[in-house]
């Protein structure tokens, strides 16, 4: 089984509306080029994106005079690969390594967080997770459930408690026991982005008396499964707080994988993993290129 088989419905989607963009056509032209933006932009790649890709191959082919339909899909990996080259993942040389996860209810992140455990676990750290969503007794619940599993302590406190004083016990018993990695769990409501704004503002700036310049990473998770939705998530996350990285999740499941090219290009923020399956192994760390090649068939 391949890394990213799990991408299956949106590669079949993708692929089925590039055949249609080229039939009947030996080489791109102006026709092909209509054809091929529209299959991207219904793929939930997003127009800006999709805009850029288009210019990128007409560059290529009036640089090189002609391209065949059959070389497209090679042009393609090549360009798409290339745009989505971003600046390097938050480093991991922290001890412990902090992580705030950030994201709207109902988008994977507590599953994200327990997956992401698993992943730390099995490479021999030591973790530590922080039920910092006391907004919900649900989510707290949920991550102890994750922490049972995984077997990694959580930290937690009444419903309805400061979650910025969850994160402070959380950093303190990660630091007193010498944990590797520690993972706060927030809050997902987006109803008031400057509420939202002072949560995290305030969750960061207590975390860094225990660790100074935590967290270190925040990883904004989305569900890729939205399309568009997942933008519009995006945009909200990235005026409310710093986010540092992406987990696009429940790809399995959709036709809309194309949305994780779209923001990982407009927000210029790297893709760190990619949820494509209920297993606890089945949070991959993403890699733009394979990813490309899956989703056009190669």
């Amino acid at each position: 089984m391949g890394l990213f088989d799990g991408l299956t419905k949106t590669k079949e989607s993708l692929l089925s509306k590039i055949s249609r963009a080229v039939v009947g056509k030996s080489t791109v032209d102006e026709e092909v080029l209509d054809n091929l933006e529209e299959a991207l932009i219904t793929s939930d790649v997003g127009v800006k994106t999709t805009l850029k890709i288009i210019q990128r191959v007409e560059e290529r082919v009036r640089r090189d005079k002609y391209v065949t339909t059959a070389q497209l899909n090679a042009l393609l990996v090549d360009e798409i690969s290339l745009m989505l080259a971003k600046p390097e993942m938050p480093t991991e040389e922290h001890k412990p390594y902090v992580i705030m996860v950030v994201g709207v209810n109902g988008v994977g992140k507590t599953t994200t967080i327990g997956k992401l455990a698993y992943r730390y676990k099995q490479a021999g750290k030591k973790v530590y997770l922080g039920a910092a969503d006391t907004f919900r007794a649900a989510a707290v619940e949920q991550l102890c459930i994750w922490g049972e599993r995984v077997g990694v302590p959580v930290i937690k406190q009444e419903q309805g408690s400061d979650p910025a004083a969850v994160a402070y016990d959380t950093l303190s018993s990660a630091v007193a026991h010498d944990a590797d990695v520690v993972i706060i769990d927030t809050a997902g409501r987006l109803h008031n982005k400057v509420n939202l704004m002072n949560e995290l503002t305030k969750i960061k700036s207590v975390m860094q008396k225990v660790v100074p310049g935590a967290p270190h990473d925040i990883l904004l998770v989305l569900d890729g499964s939205t399309g568009q939705n997942a933008f519009e998530q995006a945009l909200q996350f990235t005026k409310a707080t710093q986010v540092t990285s992406l987990a696009i999740t429940k790809l399995d499941g959709t036709a809309k994988g194309g949305v994780v090219l779209g923001i990982s290009d407009e927000f210029q923020i790297p893709v760190r993993y990619i949820g494509i399956g209920e297993k606890m192994e089945d949070l991959v760390p993403f890699e733009a290129e394979k990813f490309v090649k899956t989703l056009l068939g190669q």
